[in-house]
């Protein structure tokens, strides 16, 4: 016999097209969501503050920063790789405003205001300030 078969896929989500630029969860606790463009083409001039900031992104978890100061330095960095990703030339005027905000979220962590901040975490932050400061 030819009858159709109807299959249920109870494990785990079942793709029937392309899927991109999609995440997924299931059966989690807790998740841990990580996303990269590499479709976007930094300005030219740019790519070493891209690498940077890509770079500081991947080590903030680590920092030590409180969750909500985490997430302004994650939002700043990402206004910076915005900024620098655009189809026309970045903008100094945010640029400048966006690297400022990552500057100051990392302050508390290079002078060791941050409760339990490591010296390595120190060194990390104030290195981190200074290349920032001398990207534009």
């Amino acid at each position: 016999m030819n009858d159709p078969q109807n299959v249920h896929h109870h494990d785990g989500p079942v793709f029937n097209s392309g899927v991109s630029h999609a995440q997924f969860a299931w059966n989690n606790e807790t998740v841990t969501q990580n996303q990269q463009s590499n479709g976007s083409t930094v300005a030219p001039g740019y790519e070493a503050l891209a690498e940077l900031v890509t770079g500081l992104l991947g080590q903030l978890p680590q920092a030590g920063l409180a969750d909500r100061d985490r997430e302004d330095a994650e939002a700043a960095a990402q206004e910076v790789l915005t900024e620098i990703t655009r189809t026309d030339a970045p903008e100094e005027g945010r640029l400048r405003r966006a690297l400022a905000g990552l500057r100051g979220a990392l302050a508390p962590v290079a002078t060791g205001v941050v409760a339990g901040t490591t010296v390595g975490a120190q060194e990390w932050a104030l290195a981190a300030i200074t290349s920032l400061t001398g990207a534009l």
